[in-house]
């Protein structure tokens, strides 16, 4: 399975994101009211917008990037090794300019890939660029390009095989293919209170790369591959 896809092209990535205000009330008050519009279908019911704002980082319009974690393959003697390297800052048009600029140096062969990346991961990178004035790199523009010319692969639309109303999450992945998983005491739900509150971004990068690696395994596996044994896996400063 996936025999066209060359290793050596795939840029794996994997971003993390908070709200762009640490409270609620911290919003402009028009904000607050856009917020409240926006929320408001998915919030529980009886739950207020301010209640339901430590969720905003999902959303692009309320939330920044704050760390980009990127892998990449190495081929050596035969064996497969990963580079992973990490884009951490409170400064999101910083941390996107050298995203920007790390893609721009690449072939024209480049392939994004990312865990539900073409849903999450890719546009809500372009919509952060749009917001911080930024050019989006060619890798990641999608308009007048047909489907078989866009670049991007997504290792849940590879696990779907067409069936489009089945989400599998990348943790589910990695426990039926029986990958290790070092996530730590991290998840997703407590990025936000380790950004505000502990104000520490280089734990955020750990576990954003842990996916990085876990997202290779998988895709490794999807191919059929064996998996890269962790002696193999380097982090780039």
């Amino acid at each position: 399975m996936l025999e066209h896809i060359k290793l050596n092209n795939i840029f794996l990535i994997d971003i993390e994101t908070v709200p762009l205000y640490e409270n609620f009330d911290e919003m402009p008050a028009h904000f607050q009211v856009l917020w409240d519009q926006k929320s408001q279908y998915q919030r529980p019911a009886g739950q207020t917008a301010a209640e339901f704002y430590e969720r905003a980082g999902i959303w692009a319009e309320f939330g920044k990037i704050i760390c980009i974690s990127i892998g990449f393959f190495h081929l050596e003697k035969k064996h497969i090794h990963l580079r992973i390297r990490s884009l951490a800052a409170h400064d999101e048009k910083l941390l996107l300019l050298q995203f920007i600029e790390l893609l721009n140096n690449q072939s024209n062969n480049l392939q994004l890939c990312a865990h539900n990346g073409k849903e999450f991961d890719f546009p809500y990178l372009c919509r952060r660029m749009l917001i911080n004035g930024l050019k989006i790199p060619k890798v990641l523009q999608l308009s007048g390009k047909k489907p078989w010319e866009i670049n991007h692969l997504d290792t849940l639309e590879l696990w779907k095989f067409g069936d489009h109303k089945h989400f599998t999450s990348l943790n589910l992945l990695a426990a039926i293919f029986d990958l290790p998983t070092p996530k730590g005491d991290l998840d997703g739900s407590k990025v936000r209170e380790v950004y505000y509150q502990q104000k520490d971004l280089n734990r955020i990068a750990r576990y954003c790369e842990n996916d990085v690696i876990t997202l290779a395994q998988v895709l490794l596996r999807l191919k059929g591959l064996p998996i890269i044994p962790p002696e193999n896996i380097t982090l780039v400063e």
